[in-house]
Formats: structure tokens, C-alpha cells, sequence
């Protein structure tokens, strides 16, 4: 098997699956018990909490759990304006936001906020400058990814941040970095952002668990109510094997070593996609682990069916879009038939030069198979 779709998701590294194992027969105990089982699973969710926080740059007591990216997105998002919206009700994000950003903001809109969808230009980027056009004196949400899931666009999230703190000072800034965070260097700590989103299973941690960063001394209203875990912010009883599973993955993972050799695939990728006549690149793809390309006149299911017999797995664009046609893509303004037969190609650490070979080789059997 060759599996090429790990911005859908990863594999649970070995220390993910042990540590959750662990934590599943030996420390199951409810981390709010206050004898031994309780204290000792207690111990264990914060240590989970420093490994997360040390692999973020960020404080510990900084790094709330929640159960993966869309309810960290969504968080940040409507617990943002419950705070600020007395102040203003203009908010911003973009047009290539995945729909977990996109859904909150379009239920925002529904209730009186006036929303701004920056467009990016033909390559999937968001200028600071189309930022700096929307900005207003009444806008107090501004959320933009850090790394576009389509076409593997980086954004310039400081300088965003550093420009939404000039011109509108109101404002908090949220970025979703689950695309981001261990595939492109940043800390928390010196990033600037208000809010950060990340989420476990695309950095070979379990499904079913992530985690929002809230700077120091930013009063959220809390976001579920109940017994006041996680600061009072997320209550319910937290996901501890999962939690651990994620903090094993973290740690386990030497991210500069990873994102160099991505880049490397991804590169060597690209070169060797061009000898497939008529294929197109989609995408800025300076991130170090996304290649967007298509066969145009061919459509994207039929070529992930022919490279599945193959045992090579990729994805057509977001796996949340399942069934539809990428927004993104369309935000770009490409052809339909460039659209409609787009396949995209996802690294991580444990991909290899022979699966790029294996891959290219699959396309140009796929593209002779669909079209005869």
C-alpha cells in the first residue's frame, strides 16, 4: 500500500497507538476524581497538555482540548464574536477556507454579521494587502488558514496579524493551523495570533481529538458548559487516551526532518509529473506536503480508481467535500475540466522516493485506461 492522502489523514505512529493502549488498561481513572485513579489520570493529562504545548510554542496552561479542528474552529470562531459582538458586527476570512471555518461564518451571517470572503489570486494565496483593503474600524474577527488543505498555499499569517493589529485594533485573529501545525515552523508564543486551531489525526495522532491555543489573558466566553474542565472553557470529561495518543505523537515527531524530506517528495513530485503529457498543477504549493495536479477531460473518481488498484491512495481535493466540487478550486477561477479531473497528492514522514515513482507511473497507465 501506498498512501498518499495524509492531509485527510495520517496513520497513528506506534507511540500514539501504545500510548492510548496504555492509558485504555492501566490509567483509566476520570482526571477530576480526586483519589489515587483520578489524581494519577490527572498527572497524565498534563503531561499530555506540556507535550501538545512544547510541540505548539506555546504555555501549557495556553492549550485547551477539544474533539479535533472543526470543533476548535467553530469555537474560536463563535465564542469570538459572543465577545466582541456589541463592538462591531463586520468579520473577515477567506473564499478557500475549509468548511469548518466557512459553516460558522456563513451561520454568522445569518444572524446580522457582515461578512468580507477575501479572494486569493490564481494560485490559491491571500495577499496581506487584499487583507488590509477589508479591514475596518468595526471589524473584530479576522480567521484565515495557515495552510490551504487544496492547493497547499502558505499564508502570511504574522504579517496578517501585525496589519489587523494596526488598522483594526478591535480585532481578534484566528488561524487554522491544522494543515500547519508540524508542516510549517511556528510558535504560538511569537506568532501573534489570538487563537490557534489544530487537530491530532493529521500528525499521526488519533481521530477524535485537537486542541485551540488562546492567548494569555483573552476572557472567551466558555464555549460548553458543564463541569468546568479545561479551564472552564470545554467542559466535559476529557478524551485522556485520546489526549495521550496526541501528545505521543508530538513528541515522538522531529518535524524540521519531516518537513525537509516532505519537501523534498514534493519537489521531486512535481518534476516528475511533467512527463505526463497534458497534466496541470493546481496550487502555489509551497507547502512542504501538498501537490495538487489534474488530467483535464478525465474525471478526478475515475483516476483515484484506477491508482487504488495499484494500492496508491490519494483524494480529489478536501475529504470533507466528498460528492461536490472544490470550492477552493473554483475560488481560483480554473476551467471546469481542470476542476473536475483534479487529484490531490498528500506526504508525510514515512513517504518515500519509490512511492513518488510508483505514483507517476500509475497516472500515465490511468490517463491511457480512462482515455481508451
Amino acid at each position: 500500500m501506498i498512501y498518499l492522502d495524509n492531509s485527510a489523514t495520517t496513520k497513528p505512529s506506534a507511540a500514539c497507538v501504545s500510548a492510548m493502549t496504555r492509558l485504555l488498561c492501566e490509567h483509566w481513572g476520570n482526571p477530576s476524581s480526586v483519589h489515587d485513579l483520578g489524581i494519577e489520570a490527572e498527572r497524565e493529562l498534563k503531561s499530555a497538555r506540556k507535550a501538545v504545548a512544547n510541540a505548539l510554542g506555546a504555555e501549557p496552561e495556553r492549550v485547551f482540548f477539544t474533539s479535533g479542528g472543526t470543533e476548535a474552529d467553530n469555537w474560536a470562531i463563535f465564542s469570538a464574536c459572543e465577545r466582541l459582538g456589541k463592538r462591531g458586527r463586520h468579520i473577515i476570512t477567506t473564499a478557500v477556507e475549509h468548511h469548518a471555518v466557512l459553516h460558522p461564518f456563513k451561520a454568522l451571517e445569518a444572524r446580522g454579521f457582515e461578512v468580507t470572503y477575501l479572494q486569493p489570486d490564481e494560485e490559491g494565496f491571500v495577499s496581506v494587502d487584499t487583507l488590509k483593503a477589508a479591514l475596518r474600524p468595526d471589524t473584530i474577527l479576522v480567521s484565515v488558514m495557515m495552510v490551504n488543505n487544496e492547493t497547499g498555499a502558505v499564508m502570511p499569517i504574522a504579517d496578517m496579524i501585525r496589519a489587523t493589529r494596526r488598522l483594526s485594533p478591535l480585532a481578534l485573529f484566528h488561524t487554522d493551523a491544522v494543515q500547519g501545525f508540524l508542516k510549517v515552523p511556528f510558535k504560538a508564543k511569537t506568532l501573534g495570533a489570538d487563537m490557534i486551531s489544530i487537530s491530532g489525526h493529521k500528525v499521526h495522532g488519533p481521530k477524535g481529538v485537537g486542541a485551540l491555543y488562546i492567548r494569555p489573558s483573552l476572557p472567551l466566553p466558555p464555549f460548553i458548559h458543564g463541569g468546568g474542565q479545561e479551564g472552564n472553557f470545554r467542559s466535559g470529561t476529557e478524551n485522556l487516551p485520546g489526549i495521550c495518543g496526541f501528545a505521543a505523537a508530538c513528541e515522538e515527531t522531529d518535524a524540521a526532518a519531516d518537513i525537509a524530506h516532505m519537501a523534498q517528495l514534493r519537489d521531486l513530485c512535481r518534476e516528475k509529473l511533467q512527463q505526463i503529457p497534458g497534466l496541470v498543477l493546481i496550487g502555489k504549493q509551497d507547502a512542504p506536503h501538498i501537490v495538487n495536479l489534474s488530467l483535464p477531460g478525465l474525471r478526478s473518481q475515475g483516476i483515484i480508481n484506477c491508482l487504488q488498484t495499484k494500492g496508491i491512495y490519494v483524494s480529489a481535493g478536501s475529504a470533507c467535500s466528498k460528492g461536490h466540487r472544490s470550492h477552493v478550486l473554483e475560488a481560483l477561477h480554473l476551467p471546469p475540466a481542470v476542476i473536475d479531473g483534479s487529484v490531490r497528492v498528500s506526504f508525510s514522514g514515512d513517504n518515500t522516493e519509490a512511492d513518488v515513482d510508483a505514483l507517476v507511473e500509475a497516472l500515465l497507465e490511468a490517463k491511457q485506461t480512462l482515455k481508451g
